[in-house]
């Protein structure tokens, strides 16, 4: 049975599907699942690009920024440092920090107990192959959070792809986007929310919404924070994901709301549109391509909060990196070597890109308020 069959047969047998019920099994469905399937999903041969794609870069950089946590929370003298990497693929970006802190940071290095968090059984399996020689480094790999963690919590492009519900503002109020069946096609019908903390999330916001307008609310996101920070016991949690404040992502400059998919480095192929006769591209392939919306930064710190996090900055991916020194180090040979540096460097901080379309949230729980490199950027 293909996945598409799978969730027209729910649909048939239970009614229609929230949102976030389509997205948790076309996504992470443990056999048939969009990252379920095989270990990366992104890369040139793969949907889309993120900043560990260009290149090591990106890696040697954050290990930089870790360098700097462990030595917050007391370097040698700490008795090692926890560094959890959550949504955590094949592990390359690990290995693109261990490769760095091997070389330039090897008391942080010599600290680490690594644990890589992947829901997918097909990552997990090649997390040891990526890692290579670091592969003593690394305490856990797991389907879940660990219990207790002193170090730093990371994640990269993890929120936006964590399934999420949709909802309409009507002239009669708050509705909910389901997913159901029309002839053998998806498509999308509204209804009374799912669940009162819809309402309730949106109430907290504070925020006015016009007839006409829809989006997303992530409880999935809030609820993941919650349940990282509480199992951060001391330390650093360090959130790369793009999104807005509430006051923009709930405004009128994202009315239509931002549920998009990405399939072949395309944001909704023609052959999408073809599949569902003019209806949304996200449904048309299940299991096959990347469903994703953008992060509500406002909820994420406000769920943080409350767990006893501080927020230390919530730069964009330019300023962050340029606080980590992204261009003290760029080659400046011709070769070609150097070439593919500057271009890859490029790449992660020039505006208009992943430098300015992402943002790095820097959260701490009983380490002060420092100013950390990647926040000392001043434009």
């Amino acid at each position: 049975m293909t996945l598409r069959e799978l969730i027209a047969c729910r649909i048939r047998a239970g009614g229609p599907l929230t949102t976030a019920d389509f997205m948790g099994l076309a996504l992470y469905h443990p056999s048939l699942g969009y990252y379920s399937r095989v270990p990366r999903r992104t890369g040139r041969a793969g949907d889309f690009f993120t900043s560990v794609d260009v290149g090591p870069q990106f890696g040697a950089l954050l290990a930089r920024q870790l360098d700097e946590m462990h030595r917050l929370l007391g370097g040698p003298a700490a008795n090692g440092f926890d560094l959890v990497e959550a949504g955590a693929a094949n592990g390359q970006l690990a290995r693109d920090i261990l490769d760095a802190a091997e070389t330039d940071f090897p008391e942080f290095y010599r600290a680490i107990r690594l644990t890589l968090v992947e829901t997918s059984a097909a990552a997990r399996a090649s997390q040891s192959e990526t890692l290579g020689r670091h592969t003593s480094r690394l305490v856990a790999a797991s389907e879940s959070m660990p219990e207790r963690v002193q170090g730093v919590i990371l994640a990269n492009e993890l929120l936006d792809a964590l399934p999420t519900h949709a909802v309409t503002m009507t002239a009669e109020g708050l509705r909910e986007i389901f997913v159901d069946l029309e002839g053998n096609q998806f498509a999308e019908r509204t209804g009374p929310p799912s669940t009162p903390d819809l309402a309730r999330h949106l109430d907290r916001l504070d925020l006015r919404l016009s007839p006409g307008w829809r989006g997303e609310v992530n409880l999935a996101a809030v609820t993941w924070v919650q349940e990282a920070a509480r199992s951060l016991a001391r330390g650093f949690m360090l959130l790369v994901d793009y999104g807005h404040p509430a006051e923009a992502l709930y405004s009128d400059s994202h009315g239509t709301g931002t549920l998009t998919t990405f399939r072949r480095h395309q944001v909704g192929t023609p052959e999408d549109d073809a599949e569902q006769r003019g209806g949304p591209a996200w449904l048309a392939h299940p299991g096959t391509q990347d469903i994703t919306a953008h992060v509500d930064w406002t909820s994420v710190r406000t769920a943080a909060a409350a767990e006893g996090l501080t927020m230390l900055g919530l730069p964009d991916q330019t300023h962050f990196l340029l606080g980590l020194g992204a261009l003290d180090d760029a080659p400046t040979g011709a070769d070609t070597a150097s070439v593919k540096r500057r271009l890859a460097l490029k790449t992660l901080v020039v505006p208009g890109g992943l430098g300015s379309t992402h943002q790095v949230l820097l959260l701490g729980k009983a380490v002060g308020t420092p100013t950390l490199c990647g926040g000392s950027f001043k434009t």
